[in-house]
């Protein structure tokens, strides 16, 4: 597996969070709602809400991954190491979303250390 497959599968990841978080707003919120202009603001809760925020911090995750990964592509520096690091973010990512999803903190946090540690680790891979 390469780092561009692996940001490949982070994708799809975010996209099941998507569609996992949809719904959850699609239970609590109703149809009518969601097709509306939803200019009355509402806000979701329990798991539906957890998973609000993890799509969110999901989508920051991805903002700072993927440049890394492509700055090591388009470079030709592609390594052991930023491989190593590319499956430790993917695994820890998949790892953060349940872990949100159904309120584990401290695996959640651990989970977010690993991701942002390989994230850095990427980008002084790609320096």
């Amino acid at each position: 597996m390469t780092e561009i497959q692996i940001l490949a599968l982070y994708g799809l990841l975010v996209i099941l969070t998507l569609i996992l978080q949809a719904t959850g707003g699609l239970t609590q919120l109703g149809m009518g709602y969601l097709l509306g202009s939803r200019d009355e603001g509402r806000t979701v809760s329990g798991i539906a809400g957890r998973l609000e925020r993890a799509l969110s911090n999901s989508v920051t995750a991805m903002v700072l991954f993927a440049p890394a990964i492509l700055l090591l592509v388009v470079t030709d520096s592609t390594s052991n190491q930023s491989l190593l690091a590319a499956q430790a973010f993917l695994i820890a990512r998949i790892i953060y979303l349940p872990s949100y999803a159904f309120g584990i903190t401290g695996i959640r946090s651990l989970a977010w250390t690993v991701g942002i540690v390989a994230t850095i680790t990427l980008y002084l891979l790609a320096l």
